[in-house]
């Protein structure tokens, strides 16, 4: 029987390239800025208290990162590729000027338009992306944590929550968020319930 699980999900802290408006994806291993540390302190003193069973993080450091402090305390935690930001190719540390904003808005178009296989020029679709993602869930859900806390990317959060909820890929973008922002989700053995959307109230305590 499948033991039924609370999913804390959270997006890493601020980086530069977020302050700037830079495109990150996999390819690019930021680290949080002053503000995206404080980010991270702010969400241990709010959420240690769970006492998460594990934390789950991308290979990305600043995921490691905006988890640092539970993991100093001891925490145990898992690095798992699936979780990883999308590629964005050719997009990948483009600031967002006029030009970079259309041809980035262009794409956002495709998706929502329900063309999910289209990617940017050695970036990934959000297709390849949900295939990677149900091989991590399978893995996340074939434990026996109960209490698992999850640190990932904002596009490959819109993903996984579409995963999660049943809800199509074309229709993402519904899912927003900011950084070191909290997703709750409870999960019975066959679906998934949301608790928590878009959670920031530890941000500002």
């Amino acid at each position: 029987m499948t033991t039924k699980k609370t999913i804390y999900i959270i997006r890493h802290g601020e980086t530069d390239y977020n302050k700037q408006g830079v495109i990150q994806g996999r390819g690019i291993d930021s680290s949080l800025n002053e503000m995206g540390q404080h980010q991270a302190l702010q969400f241990y003193r709010a959420y240690h208290h769970i006492g998460f069973d594990i934390i789950y993080t991308s290979e990305l450091k600043r995921t490691h990162q905006s988890v640092d402090v539970f993991l100093k305390a001891g925490y145990k935690h898992q690095v798992l590729s699936e979780l990883n930001e999308i590629g964005w190719g050719i997009f990948e540390g483009l600031k967002g000027d006029s030009e970079s904003k259309r041809a980035y808005q262009s794409i956002i178009n495709d998706w929502s338009s329900g063309l999910l296989d289209r990617c940017v020029e050695g970036g990934e679709s959000p297709n390849s992306v949900l295939k990677r993602q149900k091989v991590g869930l399978k893995k996340i859900l074939s434990t026996n944590d109960s209490k698992i806390l999850i640190c990932m990317h904002g596009r490959a959060l819109k993903i996984f929550l579409c995963l999660l909820t049943d809800t199509p890929l074309s229709r993402m973008n519904q899912f927003y968020h900011q950084n070191l922002t909290l997703y709750q989700l409870e999960y019975d053995g066959q679906k998934f319930q949301v608790i928590k959307e878009n959670c920031t109230k530890h941000l500002w305590i």
